[in-house]
């Protein structure tokens, strides 16, 4: 593993380098420690619909000439919105850095906002809205997380609603940008074939003036509610999130834990749900689980797919599944098999810039330092069957667990 640069300018922007030599490209994340938990009430959704007027002009570029700036010179630029952080990154040749660096600061600090553009992007963004929507299978995770936390911040979609969105202007935006995009929140992480002096002198140049002052708080961990939704809709299948409480990204001893159990359950095609369900009845064409972790709590999901007259047998099922692995856990050749596929899924990423990129941000605005892989590798190689067992009997329990589903009920 290469070393990891950290850099603090003197305004409080952090930035992190891994030079990677062996490459001829280099993936670059500018991230805002600021995500859809961050938002006042009244400003549902702003953090997503910043992201995308970002790519609408600044001072010195149309939207043509941002895009053009990047992937006219053979790179490729994008952005994600999250609930605790928002990333814009691209992916240029070696010889290119500093003018991605440019261009993604370009876009941050010196945003036009154009009134006419954010009225056209917000129209944009309702209409992914009643995508989402029109999508169950999409749409039912985030009802999920909505019934099961409720008003707490977590709780809210990153999308907002049409109403919160068609209500903000440009003022909103500012004000907002203003109080959430401070040094101490921005980010610059580069991972590829490039130099450390050459990234630091462009940050210095292009970030170095970014103010500081942000608020720093945490909300109260949520405590999810084990109910039962059911949503009619018009739909041919039952698309289903069945799930309970996760962990936080800070429960550090039960990271590598939570990532055995949920690999175990749900999280490939060796899987026992997969198994179970998919291959061995045929009652689904997809199954599977996933965690979600935050500062301040996560969740942990199966989601799938089944006809409705096989829905009360696929989450009998799932029960079944969380019943055994409460009160056996796992056997010898599953936990090593599971383990084994894990730490190979956590190496084989480090081959692709963008994932070492991703991976040694997180680490930053998580935890202020980098988890080595070494360090993540022997962390898994230790978790044992017990823990496995008072893990899930910690959070998948009947009075633990809630249901969500969207079908023709």
């Amino acid at each position: 593993m290469s070393e990891i640069n950290k850099i603090t300018l003197d305004n409080g922007v952090r930035i992190l380098v891994e030079n990677v030599p062996y490459v001829r490209s280099a993936a670059i994340g500018l991230w805002c420690k600021t995500g859809s938990r961050h938002e006042l009430d009244h400003e549902a959704g702003i953090t997503h619909l910043i992201e995308h007027m970002l790519f609408k002009g600044t001072e010195r570029r149309t939207a043509k000439q941002i895009a053009e700036s990047i992937e006219g010179r053979g790179g490729m630029l994008n952005a994600f919105t999250d609930k605790e952080s928002t990333c814009y990154y691209c992916r240029v040749l070696s010889d290119d850095v500093a003018n991605g660096v440019d261009v993604l600061s370009d876009m941050m600090l010196h945003s036009n906002f154009d009134p006419e553009e954010l009225e056209r992007e917000e129209e944009v963004v309702c209409e992914e809205i009643k995508r989402s929507l029109d999508e169950p299978s999409d749409h039912v995770h985030e009802l999920h997380l909505g019934y099961r936390w409720g008003n707490h911040p977590l709780g809210k979609p990153i999308i907002g609603t049409e109403e919160s969105v068609r209500s903000f202007r440009r003022e909103h935006i500012i004000g907002y940008m203003d109080r959430r995009y401070r040094a101490e929140t921005v980010l610059l992480s580069v991972a590829g074939n490039v130099n450390v002096d050459e990234v630091k002198a462009a940050a210095e140049k292009y970030l170095g003036k970014i103010p500081s002052g942000v608020e720093s708080s945490q909300p109260e961990r949520p405590h999810g509610v084990a109910t039962v939704n059911e949503v009619a809709k018009d739909t041919e299948q039952v698309h289903f999130c069945i799930g309970s409480e996760g962990i936080s990204v800070y429960d550090e001893s039960d990271i590598a834990v939570m990532s055995v159990l949920d690999s175990a359950l749900g999280g490939s095609m060796s899987s026992r749900l997969f198994q179970e369900i998919r291959e061995k009845r045929g009652l689904v064409y997809s199954v599977g689980s996933y965690t979600l972790s935050y500062g301040a709590g996560g969740a942990y999901t199966v989601y799938g797919g089944t006809s409705q007259k096989n829905w009360e047998l696929v989450k009998e099922l799932v029960r079944k599944e969380f019943d055994d692995v409460m009160k056996h856990g796992l056997s010898e050749d599953e936990l090593d098999r599971t383990k084994r596929s894990l730490a190979g899924n956590l190496v084989l990423a480090l081959e692709g810039m963008n994932s070492r990129m991703m991976r040694q941000s997180r680490n930053e605005l998580n935890y202020g330092r980098q988890v080595t892989v070494d360090e993540a590798l022997e962390r898994l190689n230790k978790v044992t069957n017990d823990q496995v067992v008072n893990l899930a009997n910690r959070i998948l329990g009947e009075d633990k667990v809630s249901t969500t589903a969207i079908g023709p009920f």
